[in-house]
């Protein structure tokens, strides 16, 4: 007791800061890693004529760390993707792969407001790589526009592979 009571004048004199345990600071704190975080939610897909063209979940995974993505397309197929900010080559990076066996990808950054990740994607049957662009813009009244772009003459021309408008479920 007498040690508890000598040592409470020199515990109440050490700062505050001393006191409180070190808390560390998550690994995926940063404002970078969630650029892409407009995109996290449930989601109803339409094409822009209003069609529906699936659902999709995206969600802040592994502390902040990731976006992963469970696609259901409304003709049947599903689709995977992992997105994550890799500081070591200051960019984001995706991983898509599709029941179709489709994979791709992807890499960019955040580009006026706008999530550009582009790459390359093998067509099996020619065995010829073709130029892929991927972009995700936020809309002021909260959905989103996703806009797929192909190119068959190494970025001259692009071509819509897919254009969908992200609105939350309810």
């Amino acid at each position: 007791m007498r040690t508890l009571l000598f040592s409470l004048p020199l515990l109440l004199s050490l700062p505050l800061q001393a006191q409180v345990a070190d808390v560390k600071k998550p690994a995926c704190a940063d404002a970078v890693f969630h650029q892409f975080d407009f995109w996290v939610g449930d989601w109803d897909v339409t094409t822009p004529q209003g069609k529906p063209a699936g659902r999709n979940r995206i969600q802040a995974v592994l502390k902040g760390c990731a976006i992963s993505e469970e696609w259901t397309g409304a003709g049947g197929t599903n689709g995977r993707s992992y997105s994550a900010w890799d500081a070591r080559n200051a960019q984001w990076n995706q991983y898509w792969v599709a029941d179709d066996a489709g994979v791709l990808y992807l890499s960019g950054s955040l580009q006026g407001g706008s999530m550009v990740l582009s790459g390359e994607q093998m067509d099996p049957a020619s065995g010829k790589r073709s130029p892929q662009r991927v972009t995700w813009t936020p809309n002021a009244d909260g959905s989103v526009r996703q806009l797929w772009e192909s190119s068959a003459d190494g970025g001259k021309t692009w071509t819509t592979v897919f254009e969908g408008i992200y609105r939350r479920r309810a």
